[in-house]
């Protein structure tokens, strides 16, 4: 190799003191710690956003475990009010029945009442009904009887004392 000619070569300066200004560049402005930085920045905004996810994932799964925990309690309220109304049902249920029972022996009791009633209209109706049968019979015996006013006076005080003995 001839280095003779390679130092004469205009190329290789070109070269060379590219690879110098290149490594000056990099040694003065420092690119690689620029690039560092740059990368730290974004490590660490990725970071960060890892670790407002991580938060968020939290908040999320403590608002699921209180909605959960919120559901739980509804069904749990619900069922309550479901078994208070079953129960309340129920003894409207039992009040009915009873006042039903209570009024069927309302309506019992009135019933056998006028029944009673009725029994006693329609014996006084047939006593009553009897002593004037008696009464017109008497009459008509005691007209046969009798004549003229000891048949009068007879019939009079015959017809009270059966009036007496019916009332």
């Amino acid at each position: 190799m001839d280095w003779n000619a390679l130092f004469n070569d205009p190329v290789t300066w070109t070269g060379t003191g590219l690879v110098l200004f290149l490594l000056g560049v990099f040694i003065f402005m420092k690119p690689h710690k620029m690039v560092a930085k740059s990368l730290d920045e974004r490590a660490s905004k990725i970071r960060s956003e890892l670790d407002n996810a991580a938060a968020l994932r939290k908040e999320a799964e403590a608002k699921l475990a209180d909605a959960e925990k919120r559901q739980k309690e509804a069904e749990a309220q619900a069922k309550e009010i479901v078994e208070v109304a079953r129960r309340e049902a129920e003894k409207f249920a039992a009040d009915a029945s009873a006042a039903l029972v209570e009024r069927l022996k309302l309506r019992e009791k009135l019933a056998e009442e006028r029944i009673a009633r009725a029994e006693s209209e329609a014996i006084r109706d047939v006593r009553l009904a009897a002593a004037d049968a008696a009464s017109k019979a008497a009459a008509q015996i005691l007209t046969e009887q009798l004549t003229g006013k000891a048949s009068d006076d007879n019939f009079a005080a015959s017809l009270e004392a059966v009036k007496k003995a019916l009332a």
